[in-house]
């Protein structure tokens, strides 16, 4: 199927600027906005969007405040959270995904952080999206993951604000985790990671309450050697969404042809994207 590249430049009402890549097929059938991982920037998803689109669905890349192309980046005098994430940036990509594919079913998924952040989004916009796909996706809750990753999460989930609120921002390159990322993202992230509850500092709005009445068809697919990702934390995730019909799938590496872990699948996009695509 013939299949276009697209960019379009989007601004939120603060004035923060980025481009929503886009692969749109010649005829498609439905429209995905897809939110990354934490610190990962949106082109590391071109060739996911390429197999989907070749596959009918026209896919829209959303970028993270302060990644890739975003005019901001996070330091000491530019901070944000999931206030700015979930109620700015994202109603503007979604503006830009409902005038460059009017009248397409209109899907929204992420990866890790991204799925997060699309059950989240839901919780306040509920009539944004008719499907929910989720890749390496789960709650942070501490509790969720197995031992001995449930002993040392506590302790990272309470140093690393600590080590954001010290540099101006998370020095994720440095440490290996994330990318450099905004104090109040890692802030409302180490939250829910200690709690198991999705609160934002600046969001008024109960997004629990909002996710616990969502109805939609959810597509979840699990790496079978992702430590970042286990199946628990997938599951207390979706029983956040108790009305919502989830169709959960395991992917191991003889599936994937590479090992199944939580950022490998990016270079074996076609295997995952004929599961949710056909």
């Amino acid at each position: 199927m013939t299949t276009r590249a697209h960019e379009y430049p989007v601004v939120a009402d603060d004035g923060h600027r980025w481009t929503l890549l886009a692969r749109i097929p010649e005829r498609s059938r439905a429209s995905l906005l897809w939110l990354p991982a934490l610190g990962v920037a949106a082109k590391h998803y071109i060739p996911f969007a390429e197999s989907l689109a070749q596959r009918g669905v026209a896919v829209f890349l959303h970028e993270w405040r302060g990644n890739g192309s975003s005019d901001v980046r996070a330091d000491r005098a530019h901070d944000w959270g999931y206030r700015e994430l979930l109620l700015q940036d994202l109603p503007a990509s979604e503006a830009a995904v409902a005038q460059a594919a009017a009248g397409n079913p209109r899907l929204i998924g992420g990866h890790s952080l991204g799925g997060q952040l699309a059950c989240c989004r839901l919780g306040l916009a509920p009539g944004i999206a008719q499907g929910l796909w989720l890749v390496a996706s789960g709650s942070p809750y501490w509790r969720t993951f197995p031992a001995p990753n449930r002993l040392w999460l506590p302790l990272a989930y309470r140093f690393l604000p600590w080590l954001a609120r010290w540099r101006g921002a998370l020095p994720g390159r440095l440490i290996g985790f994330g990318g450099n990322e905004a104090r109040g993202v890692i802030r409302d992230w180490a939250r829910s990671g200690l709690s198991g509850i999705y609160r934002a500092e600046g969001i008024a709005a109960d997004m629990e309450a909002g996710m616990s009445q969502i109805r939609l068809p959810v597509h979840a697919l699990v790496m079978a050697d992702d430590w970042l990702g286990p199946a628990a934390s997938l599951r207390f995730l979706l029983s956040k969404l108790p009305e919502s019909q989830a169709e959960v799938e395991i992917v191991d590496a003889s599936a994937l042809a590479a090992r199944a872990d939580h950022f490998a699948w990016m270079k074996k996009p076609d295997v995952l994207a004929a599961k949710f695509a056909g």
